[in-house]
């Protein structure tokens, strides 16, 4: 006779077994979206892919490491920002001008976490927005890159990705596509290796962690450079997408760190998954509801209250607790 737990587990593969195939279809769906999509919503699709590369890169950090940063932001401008100085002043052409400025960005944050890392908690997150600010007025100081009133990228740089529009926005897409997929792939295989079970560690009790040799700063600082680098790689994408770059826009704490902070809180902290379900909740609710002025934000904080109240894991969390799935699987279980 079979047992209730087998018939449980059972149905829970079958879930997991019938959400993989999705995400595959959506995948390749998504790899071929120039062919069926509109040039508005390519536009969507790009910005869909950014900020879910920001989420992930977010949730890596606030969701394993505990650091709570509100100042992301930094490194979206100081990525935006060091890609139209090497594209204008340097020479260097767009698809290479958008890694070597998230290298730089790394490099700059390397001596910025190490003055972020003196404070703790609270202090911590209030830190890394003085230091996003401090960057945003040294940007609107910079004249050479149009000081407050920012700069637009010159017609001739946009053209070398592509002599026609429909080319260079096909190129830009499957940039955003590869930093969307990228994203989660590389946090999937991180929580995989053996940093992913220092990760796990200090998610579940950084004391544990430490009593049993893990090397918690350490681990936190490289996270906290790799996630900057690849924030950057996703400023420079951006605003390569918008053309012009302002201080107000590239350092803008509403738009690269509240919202993001919204879509992994809703989605579901510490898991991979979040931060997907959290991008797709967050752009329907905009879609919905971004003609509704304030109301909005008050819709967007009811919504997250609300979360919350059910399950503070997000909504993944809940989908977890009620059926233990596991779209992009990390633990390792002990067999049986």
């Amino acid at each position: 006779m079979i047992s209730s737990n087998t018939l449980h587990r059972s149905r829970n593969q079958t879930i997991t077994f019938v959400i993989r195939i999705l995400v595959i279809i959506s995948v390749f769906a998504l790899a071929f979206a120039p062919m069926w999509a509109g040039r508005a919503d390519l536009r969507l699709l790009m910005e869909i892919m950014s900020f879910l590369a920001l989420a992930q890169m977010w949730n890596l950090l606030a969701g394993y490491t505990g650091l709570l940063s509100v100042g992301q932001q930094a490194y979206v401008g100081l990525g935006g920002y060091l890609f139209f100085a090497l594209t204008m002043f340097a020479g260097l052409p767009i698809l290479l001008a958008i890694p070597a400025a998230a290298l730089a960005t790394a490099l700059i944050a390397i001596p910025t976490g190490w003055i972020a890392f003196r404070l703790q908690g609270a202090y911590f997150a209030i830190g890394t927005w003085v230091i996003a600010e401090v960057f945003r007025l040294i940007a609107a100081q910079s004249s050479a890159l149009g000081g407050g009133s920012g700069i637009s990228l010159p017609i001739a740089i946009a053209k070398s990705l592509s002599d026609s529009r429909a080319g260079r926005e096909m190129i830009m897409y499957y940039i955003a596509f590869a930093i969307g997929v990228a994203s989660v792939i590389t946090v999937w295989l991180l929580l995989r290796s053996k940093w992913g079970l220092a990760l796990t560690a200090i998610r579940d009790s950084e004391p544990a962690a430490e009593a049993v040799g893990v090397s918690t700063r350490r681990v936190k600082f490289m996270i906290y450079i790799g996630t900057a680098l690849m924030t950057a790689f996703t400023g420079a994408f951006i605003f390569l997408q918008k053309l012009r770059i302002t201080p107000e826009a590239a350092f803008s704490v509403n738009e690269w760190t509240a919202f993001v902070i919204f879509i992994v809180v809703i989605g579901g902290l510490g898991s991979i998954e979040g931060p997907i379900l959290g991008v797709i909740v967050f752009f329907l609710l905009r879609e919905l509801a971004a003609d509704w002025g304030s109301w909005y934000l008050m819709l967007m904080g009811g919504i997250a209250i609300a979360v919350m109240l059910v399950d503070k894991r997000g909504l993944w969390g809940a989908v977890q607790k009620r059926w233990d799935i596991a779209v992009f699987p990390v633990s390792r279980k002990l067999s049986e």
